[in-house]
């Protein structure tokens, strides 16, 4: 008698992973909590550090450095700060310089999504100093990353799996995000666009729990207002959509020369002869000059996101404050201190997009422009020109202001800056910097393909399979015979009734040390590994890395266990070539009017 189902190593079932979400969703629950709270601690120690180093009094009142009195005095300040900055990187951890969510990624992709203890404290603090100090820098990047080096931390103290430490990771990001901004399905798509790229309900549900605690936590410390507030709008006209459509584009292609811009900084700082520690503190000699002349740059600015997006700010004073942000933050990004980019990046686009409306209309008095939906667009579509993060970036703006009628005008701008962007630009702020240490991020996420193809449509029927009862010599001599045509390596081997029983390879077969009077059912070493026709191949790939084999036989479901096919490790190589040709045949359909015409009479 054949050996039971129960015996044979089937592919695994996913039902237990499934009620593993319950305990990743409760885990990220708990994340949240804390990493709401430690974003209300960061914002209210970057306050302290404000208060003392500009003002001179002890508070924790979150306040903007612009209204100092110090005069040249005012440029030691950021220069000090970034030199605490430099010893916290040189001595503590150089894993704390930058915006956060790079190295995040890179954690996630290239270290199993483990960030050390050290960087979960070091991180909110230095960022702390640097904002606190005017670096011109937003504070949600620092709370992101401690979001996440807190899921890291929590997900390694656990007994749980690489992927699970991610969600872990992405969700203390998010919620971060969410505490910072009040924005918690933005946060969502931030989590799925730039950390964990994929849209599965064992990432989605912890993370969005995560997200709508964190949104409750800052709810109860701050309320349910807007970040920014901005005058109601109206319904934007089919010429004011196009407008916008146009100004999404323009505001994408100074985000690639932006990017561009930041990295050459860096790559110039790189090039300096003297130790990494110091150059935060020659980034902040020009913080702290550009500082003196325009103090609205100092700081994180969310007021001036606000003032642009009411129409409150416009003319030079708006230039000043885009030109001299841009400067400013890009020096001291590229210096390679501690702090995010995206409260920059949406002043420096709101007020490009509110001074491109204004010079729009007086060049051309037809357009339909709102100065406010304007700024709107521009703060949304630099972000989503230079992250390439589109959802994140459209819903962003809309959480954080409430506009319902901004919505079109925001789909169409932040879409045709994206489009912008990646035709312009093939990594984004977030991944040129892994591309540049030789890993590359990933660009985009798509459906796994072996996911939709099944294993009864890439096995092979043709199948020789060994009788349990025969000798080990009379099985070789037929594997053995060219005539039978047989190249597969490996050979189910088969009861009396012919149920599945076992898998012997040549090797097995030809083994010289090993008796060859045996039966081939004697010298089997293992239990049978096989699968189901309805199998899909991914889960085909998986248990042949599960299992360490090179083929399985194809089994019925119903009845004994019965071979009906085998399907290899090259059935899955093949599977792909369908979906190659497509793709080629496409690229070679599709002529663009710029692009080489075929030669006349080439063959496809």
């Amino acid at each position: 008698m054949g050996p039971t189902l129960e015996s044979m190593r089937m592919p695994r079932q996913t039902e237990g992973d499934r009620h593993r979400i319950i305990v990743i969703s409760a885990i990220a629950i708990g994340i949240a909590f804390f990493a709401a709270l430690a974003a209300e601690a960061l914002i209210a120690l970057i306050g302290l550090i404000t208060n003392l180093g500009f003002y001179g009094r002890l508070s924790l009142a979150f306040t903007s450095p612009k209204d100092n009195t110090l005069g040249l005095a005012v440029i030691a300040v950021p220069i000090l700060g970034a030199l605490i900055v430099g010893v916290m990187a040189r001595y503590g951890s150089p894993a704390i310089r930058g915006h956060g969510i790079p190295e995040a990624m890179e954690r996630i992709l290239y270290n199993q999504s483990r960030i050390s203890a050290r960087v979960t404290f070091l991180k909110p603090l230095s960022a702390a100093v640097s904002i606190g100090t005017g670096g011109p820098f937003g504070a949600e990047g620092p709370i992101i990353a401690t979001g996440g080096a807190l899921g890291s931390l929590i997900g390694q103290l656990l007994q749980i799996t690489a992927d699970e430490r991610k969600v872990l990771l992405a969700a203390g990001a998010a919620a971060g995000m969410a505490a910072t901004f009040g924005s918690p399905v933005s946060a969502i798509l931030l989590a799925v666009e730039l950390l964990v790229f994929e849209y599965r309900p064992r990432s989605l549900i912890p993370i969005a729990l995560a997200s709508t605690v964190a949104a409750a936590v800052r709810m109860s410390f701050h309320g349910s207002a807007p970040i920014f507030q901005m005058p109601d709008v109206l319904r934007p006209s089919g010429t004011a959509l196009a407008s916008y459509v146009l100004l999404g584009a323009v505001v994408g292609l100074a985000s690639v020369y932006i990017t561009r811009g930041v990295y050459a900084i860096e790559d110039a700082f790189e090039r300096l002869p003297i130790h990494w520690m110091w150059w935060p503190a020659l980034g902040a000699v020009v913080v702290g000059v550009v500082g003196y002349v325009a103090p609205r740059t100092l700081g994180v600015g969310y007021d001036n996101i606000e003032q642009i997006l009411s129409g409150a700010v416009v003319g030079y004073a708006l230039l000043a404050l885009v030109v001299l942000k841009l400067v400013s933050w890009s020096v001291a990004l590229g210096s390679g201190t501690s702090g995010g980019t995206l409260a920059p990046l949406f002043t420096i686009g709101g007020g490009l997009g509110s001074l491109l409306a204004a010079g729009g209309m007086l060049v051309f008095p037809g357009f339909q422009f709102d100065i406010r939906v304007a700024g709107l667009v521009g703060m949304a579509a630099m972000f989503s020109g230079a992250s390439h993060a589109l959802l994140t970036s459209i819903i962003f703006a809309f959480e954080t202001t409430r506009q319902p009628m901004g919505l079109l005008p925001l789909l169409g701008g932040c879409s045709a800056a994206y489009l912008v962007s990646i035709l312009l630009m093939r990594h984004s702020i977030m991944t040129e910097r892994l591309a540049r240490r030789g890993a590359p991020g990933p660009t985009e996420y798509s459906v796994d393909y072996l996911r939709q193809q099944l294993v009864r449509d890439h096995a092979s029927t043709e199948v020789m399979t060994i009788r349990s009862d025969e000798t080990l010599e009379s099985a070789l001599a037929r594997v053995s015979d060219r005539s039978a045509g047989q190249t597969h390596n490996g050979f189910p081997v088969v009861d009396a009734a012919g149920a599945l029983v076992g898998v012997v390879t040549r090797r097995d077969l030809n083994d010289p040390l090993g008796p060859r009077n045996i039966t081939v059912g004697a010298a089997l070493k293992r239990p049978p590994v096989a699968i189901y026709p309805d199998n899909t191949l991914r889960e085909a790939a998986d248990h042949m890395v599960h299992e360490k084999v090179g083929r399985l036989p194809v089994i019925s479901r119903k009845g004994p266990p019965k071979v009906i096919g085998i399907i290899t490790r090259s059935d899955l190589l093949e599977a792909h070539q369908t979906r190659l040709e497509a793709a080629a045949h496409a690229e070679r359909s599709i002529q663009m009017p710029w692009e080489d015409a075929p030669v006349s009479g080439s063959t496809s």
